[in-house]
């Protein structure tokens, strides 16, 4: 079998593992691989080689600023290509790589600047209508006049014009390029070790303010080696996606798991599902990153029966569960044969577990997969899984049997070393080498792991306890709903009481009344929303990588009732 095959040639190829520093991994596939394309994009292609000299020359001009391990660089830059270099550039000098979310609202981009005490900050002027440099100016004035009292540890800032302005006083990236130049090898005494903190990774935030996780070079990578392991990357693998690359699914499941076949990245700076589409056809991509919603967009558009998407037999959707009609449309519309879904957190180091290319539908669509495999950089007493899985009393933190249900526990070498500056919050979730992730879910015969909810999610009507999984799955099996989100939202009487926002199935005119008597039919009477609303998918609150923000549907909930109630 050809997947068997693929895989037997990279645990060949990768055993024994060899651990090293992210900027040494890019040095070997720039020796590997020189002259292949890493980076793609409409407007550049720049090859393994290209990448890794602008990264040296970058990291010579940071480590020319006074930049070395004891640092954090913050990268404030959605998917262009000077991401990749500015990335293992920061890796050079030894210091800690703190990507962000180029989402962040004024408020939001403060704390996390402030709260990571980023030395350096890579950013963009401006994008999609966001300001940067005026924001800057907001939280930290004086900072294009070599620093300010608002953010004591922010020594630099370097911007990438994305709009075609500059800032006086403000150090360009071409600028740190060329003093690299003048300062030729300055980085080399900044190297790391492979077990030394290389990212720190801010939490997308569903729940609640972020927190810094703290993960190693050699982390991240074990992890991309485990998604090229189960999915049976080819040799030159080419995966289209526009999940930014400041989260794990960008970062991990995109750059560096690509790199590991000497691969290229095909990077978008936003999801537009034309373009996606033209993408494929144009840069001739065999795999691509999607969360369901952005799956749905792109059966839907037009395009789909105008583009050439021979190219085309590979795709991980993540993120979010997705219906058995959306793998076989994806099988039978767009021509992917190896699909798979997969389940992790950042604080496990991103996906742990994923389908396997070779599992019937169903298996992608009951579970959330199985650990990765992951060789000889998994754990040998576990046939070579990158993590183990158990469950544990919610409550008192017990181990459970294997088979009934409690919040989901992991632990392996790619978790996390701490929540940057969060003692108490790094205490609660990492136990004895064990990762608490807060979700709800059990671990089938077969050693596949099932999501049932999330504890934090969970809430109590008239003093019973209601678990949104159970309503979300009964109603997306319906053929006219094609998500379902059940909440809590206060109420005076009972406390809390149910409610459950709709999308609709392309087509579909399910009402209000249909989606109530669906539940009263096979759910006990406490479990029965008390309402239900209706969104399209592009009006949901959402991650940047496609989690819905519970949180927010609750406050959105409770200003239409009460408007409603007016």
């Amino acid at each position: 079998m050809e997947i068997d095959a693929r895989r037997q040639q990279l645990e060949t190829r990768f055993s024994p593992w060899t651990a090293m520093a992210l900027d040494e991994r890019l040095d070997v596939c720039a020796e590997e691989f020189a002259d292949r394309p890493l980076v793609v994009t409409d407007d550049v292609t720049w090859t393994y080689r290209e990448v890794r000299d602008l990264s040296v020359r970058l990291a010579d001009g940071l480590a020319a600023l006074g930049i070395g391990p004891e640092h954090r660089v913050g990268i404030l830059m959605t998917n262009f290509p000077e991401f990749v270099p500015a990335k293992f550039a920061a890796a050079r000098t030894g210091a800690i790589s703190v990507p962000l979310n180029f989402r962040y609202r004024q408020e939001e981009l403060a704390y996390v600047l402030r709260q990571s005490q980023c030395s350096v900050l890579i950013t963009m002027t401006g994008f999609d209508g966001m300001d940067y440099l005026a924001m800057l100016d907001e939280i930290a004035p004086g900072w294009d006049h070599g620093g300010c009292d608002a953010l004591p540890d922010l020594r630099h800032v370097i911007a990438l014009s994305t709009d075609g302005r500059e800032r006086d006083g403000a150090m360009t990236l071409d600028d740190l390029a060329r003093l690299g130049d003048a300062n030729a090898g300055a980085s080399a005494a900044g190297r790391r070790k492979p077990d030394d903190v290389g990212d720190m990774l801010y939490t997308s935030g569903t729940t609640g303010s972020p927190k810094g996780v703290l993960v190693t070079h050699d982390a991240v990578q074990r992890t991309a080696y485990g998604s090229a392991l189960t999915r049976a990357y080819q040799d030159g693998r080419r995966v289209l996606f526009s999940l930014p690359c400041y989260h794990m699914f960008g970062y991990v499941e995109g750059l560096l798991s690509t790199m590991l076949v000497g691969g290229a990245v095909i990077m978008q700076t936003r999801f537009d599902p034309g373009e996606y589409l033209r993408a494929i056809e144009q840069h001739r991509a065999d795999d691509m990153l999607c969360v369901p919603t952005m799956t749905v967009a792109l059966l839907e558009h037009p395009d789909r029966r105008t583009r050439d998407l021979s190219s085309l037999d590979a795709m991980l959707s993540g993120a979010a569960p997705a219906p058995a009609w959306l793998y076989e449309r994806c099988r039978d519309d767009l021509g992917v044969t190896e699909m798979v879904t997969g389940y992790g957190m950042t604080e496990c180091g991103g996906a742990m577990t994923l389908t396997l290319p070779e599992d019937p539908i169903e298996r992608h669509v009951t579970t959330v997969g199985r650990p990765k495999l992951a060789g000889a950089a998994g754990l040998p007493a576990r046939g070579g899984d990158l993590v183990e899985y158990a469950v544990a009393d919610p409550a008192s933190g017990a181990r459970l049997p294997e088979g009934e249900e409690g919040e989901l526990i992991s632990r392996g070498p790619t978790m996390m070393i701490a929540f940057w500056g969060k003692p108490e919050e790094t205490a609660q979730t990492l136990r004895d080498s064990w990762v608490h992730s807060g979700d709800l879910g059990r671990i089938t015969p077969e050693g596949y792991v099932q999501v049932t909810g999330r504890s934090k999610e969970l809430y109590k009507s008239g003093g019973e306890l209601v678990m949104p999984k159970e309503i979300e799955e009964l109603l997306c099996a319906h053929d006219g709903i094609s998500q379902a989100f059940a909440i809590g939202v206060p109420d005076d009487r009972w406390g809390e009481i149910g409610l459950v926002w709709i999308v609709r199935a392309p087509g579909s005119t399910v009402t209000e009344q249909e989606v109530i008597a669906l539940c009263k039919d096979s759910l006990a009477r406490f479990k029965v929303p008390k309402h239900v609303l209706f969104a399209r998918s592009d009006e949901l609150p959402m991650t940047p990588t496609g989690k819905v923000q519970k949180f927010r549907l609750v406050r959105q909930a409770q200003e239409l009732l009460e408007h409603v109630a007016t």
